[in-house]
């Protein structure tokens, strides 16, 4: 189930960020793309998937990174290991890792605010469950006031013009590579200024994994079920309403819907996967679907970063120039045809790893770096 939750996750974030690639700017644009219209109904079928993507498979992937630190930290604990011992060493890497994705791949990496996050719950893993527990309330409080905080100022100063210059749109549509690089570095306070803002938000995640890994939520009995029907009905119930609102009142809303009804409808997600995976299991109908999303669970890192090359190759310049290319005409069925072939890709391309490795490629690199 975790990795079929883990290839939902990682397939869930590309619905969110394949647009950010196919929209002129692309990752300086995004403050020009959060927007939805049902005008016609290609813009309806745009909004509906933005509105079932943004911010929800993001937060599941967050809350999963939780479940994983927590069963390694339970490994570590069997084994008689110091904690956090060489996980710091892990960590690192992947700082390393989501540094080098965000240079040379993608603006909007998740991997370096994942690292910072990890590196503060694994030393908290090591602290009283009183400690934990009030950590992980404390950073929900504070990242709650926090875009409480920024909504009121961001519906005050009104509707603004966020169209993305010309400058932006031609290092994506035409400029090279080292463009891309450069435009990166040049902004990269503004570039890195999510996982900073949401670093609350990431805490309290982490930690809910955690406590969700403990008390059995993914177990294949009658406590893991009753947890996630319990999850799927206030989360679905709660937050998916509020992703439906919130994005009505206006686009100063958009940090709320991102970043509190986000979270609140992926543990919906989390259920609701849960629920379709206990159902396909006992009825013994594990098809390629199934299979795909695991095998692509059990590639997550590999998967993540292939995604976004494949969606640089194929939207930016410097390979297929699709937004350029395509521009509105197609619009937004090119998008959604990049995304299913991503995954398709994605789904097979993993099938066929594991028959021959047990492990992803970046997930063999950064075993063998460690291990020296």
């Amino acid at each position: 189930m975790l990795d079929v939750l883990r290839g939902a996750a990682i397939l869930g974030t590309l619905a969110t960020n394949v647009w950010i690639f196919a929209t002129p700017g692309s990752e300086g644009g995004v403050a020009s793309n959060m927007g939805g219209s049902f005008a016609s109904f290609g813009d309806g079928v745009e909004s509906v998937v933005r509105l079932l993507a943004n911010g929800k498979f993001l937060s599941l992937l967050t809350v999963l990174f939780g479940v994983g630190l927590a069963i390694q930290y339970a490994s570590a604990a069997r084994r008689g290991q110091p904690w956090p011992g060489r996980y710091r060493w892990r960590a690192l890497f992947l700082f390393a890792e989501g540094t080098v994705h965000f240079l040379l791949v993608f603006a909007w990496d998740v991997l370096m605010g994942y690292a910072v996050t990890a590196l503060l719950v694994a030393w908290l893993l090591a602290r009283s469950q009183k400690v934990q527990d009030r950590v992980m309330w404390w950073a929900l409080g504070l990242h709650l006031t926090l875009m409480a905080v920024l909504t009121v100022g961001l519906s005050a100063q009104g509707e603004e013009d966020t169209e993305t210059g010309q400058d932006v749109i031609d290092v994506y549509a035409h400029g090279s590579w080292a463009d891309q690089i450069g435009y990166r570095l040049d902004n990269v306070l503004v570039l890195r200024m999510e996982p900073v803002l949401s670093f609350g938000l990431l805490v309290f995640l982490f930690l809910l994994g955690v406590r969700l890994f403990r008390a059995g939520a993914f177990g294949d009995d009658e406590t893991g079920r009753r947890i996630r029907t319990r999850l799927l009905r206030w989360g679905l119930g709660v937050g998916l309403p509020l992703s439906v609102l919130l994005p009505v009142a206006g686009s100063g809303f958009f940090l709320l819907d991102r970043y509190v009804a986000g979270p609140l409808t992926a543990l919906g997600y989390l259920g609701l996967v849960g629920w379709l995976t206990d159902r396909a299991t006992r009825a013994g109908r594990t098809g390629p679907l199934l299979h795909g999303l695991t095998s692509v669970g059990r590639t997550a890192l590999s998967g993540y970063v292939l995604q976004n090359v494949l969606c640089m190759l194929a939207a930016y310049g410097i390979g297929l120039g699709l937004t350029h290319r395509l521009g509105d005409g197609w619009w937004p069925w090119w998008p959604l045809a990049l995304w299913t072939a991503v995954c398709a890709v994605l789904m097979v391309g993993s099938t066929l790893w594991l028959r021959r490795f047990s492990t992803g490629p970046l997930e063999s690199f950064q075993r063998w770096v460690l291990r020296r």
